[in-house]
């Protein structure tokens, strides 16, 4: 097995761990706990799985499968986000579906691991530069999205106390 076969490996069941324990969170969740953020400064559930899926969006969808680039980053974090429990669920089930299809694409064609995607993309949000290779993007959205994953697990403990994993 080659190194390419095993990092790819690694971060889809990594990637699809997090869209479990992810779902698995919001659904014991109702529509009120999703829209609470602990202070007026916080991000809200909504606002964390809105960001996710705008990253998702940014740095894959746009990228790979040639969606146009109408991100507006600023809605994914304003404070009187109105979405339901059913739409949360939605995004964040979409966003790492994405991910996941972009890894297999990986998988099939390793050498697109040091392709460089964003070399002629002229709206790259300045974490990484436009020579940066496919593989170095998918370890900063590693290093991004799972953060955010954590965040939506404590503020569903703050909300409910105990939450049941064997759902």
């Amino acid at each position: 097995m080659d190194t390419s076969t095993v990092v790819i490996d690694f971060l889809m069941r990594k990637y699809k761990a997090d869209q479990k324990w992810t779902r698995i969170v919001i659904e014991q969740l109702s529509e009120e706990d999703i829209l609470w953020s602990p202070t007026p400064e916080s991000n809200s559930i909504a606002n964390l799985v809105a960001h996710i899926s705008g990253a998702v969006y940014e740095w894959f969808e746009t990228v790979y499968f040639g969606a146009p680039n109408n991100l507006d980053r600023s809605k994914e974090f304003d404070r009187g986000l109105q979405i339901s429990k059913e739409q949360i669920l939605e995004l964040s089930e979409k966003s790492y579906d994405c991910i996941i299809k972009v890894l297999e694409i990986m998988k099939a064609n390793p050498e697109k691991l040091l392709e460089q995607p964003y070399i002629n993309y002229s709206n790259l949000n300045g974490a990484l530069d436009h020579q940066a290779t496919a593989l170095e993007m998918l370890l900063h959205q590693f290093r991004h999205l799972p953060s955010h994953t954590g965040q939506i697990i404590y503020i569903a403990k703050m909300r409910k106390g105990h939450l049941n994993w064997e759902i």
